[in-house]
Order: C-alpha cells, then sequence, then structure tokens
C-alpha cells in the first residue's frame, strides 16, 4: 500500500490555484485588437485591465490570471498613444490642408 504525505488528503489536490478572473481575457483580446486593428478599444482595454488588476490585488486567493491582465493593460496604454498620435497628426494635417490658399479653388482644367 501507498502511503500518502502527512498533512496531504488522498484523492484531493492540496492547493487549487486560484480561477482566472472573469474579465482576463476579455482585457487581453481587447488591448491585442487595440494595437493591431482598432486603437478606439485601447482606452477600453487600460480601464477594464486597471479594474481587473485592481480587484485581483484585493483579493490574490479568488482570482487569478494577472499576467492576462497586466499584459491587456500595457497593450491598451500602447493602443491609447497610438490613438492621440494618430488624432494629432490628423489634425495637423486638417490644419496645413485647410490653411492652404488654393485648397477651395476650383480646378482650372
Amino acid at each position: 500500500m501507498s502511503e500518502t504525505p502527512p498533512g496531504y488528503q488522498q484523492g484531493y489536490p492540496a492547493y487549487l490555484p486560484p480561477r482566472d478572473h472573469p474579465q482576463a481575457t476579455t482585457v487581453l483580446v481587447l488591448g491585442i485588437l487595440g494595437i493591431v486593428a482598432c486603437q478606439v478599444l485601447g482606452p477600453i482595454a487600460w480601464v477594464l485591465g486597471g479594474r481587473a488588476k485592481r480587484d485581483i490585488d484585493e483579493s490574490p486567493r479568488t482570482y487569478g490570471g494577472r499576467g492576462q491582465v497586466v499584459a491587456g493593460y500595457v497593450c491598451g496604454i500602447v493602443a491609447t498613444v497610438m490613438l492621440v498620435f494618430y488624432v494629432i497628426i490628423l489634425v495637423v494635417f486638417l490644419g496645413v490642408l485647410l490653411n492652404d490658399p488654393t485648397f477651395f479653388e476650383e480646378s482650372r482644367y
């Protein structure tokens, strides 16, 4: 007969890791999509990631998946910075275009 080590019950694991936060995968997917496809999703990933990170830090034995949340959170920050950069470039481009005196003239060709 095999002897179970002291402190362990037969048939049950000694430690069950906490389940992932319910929004961990959502934050990661939104963060990645924010970088790759649609930067408007970046601030959403940033906000949801901050909330999920706070929940995990407040109760680490209840929720896991902090790595996924942090990755999505950082991707959300990067996507938000990209969005701001694109908006600034668009505003500068439109400002230069609208200040061109020949922009509103009709073409003679």
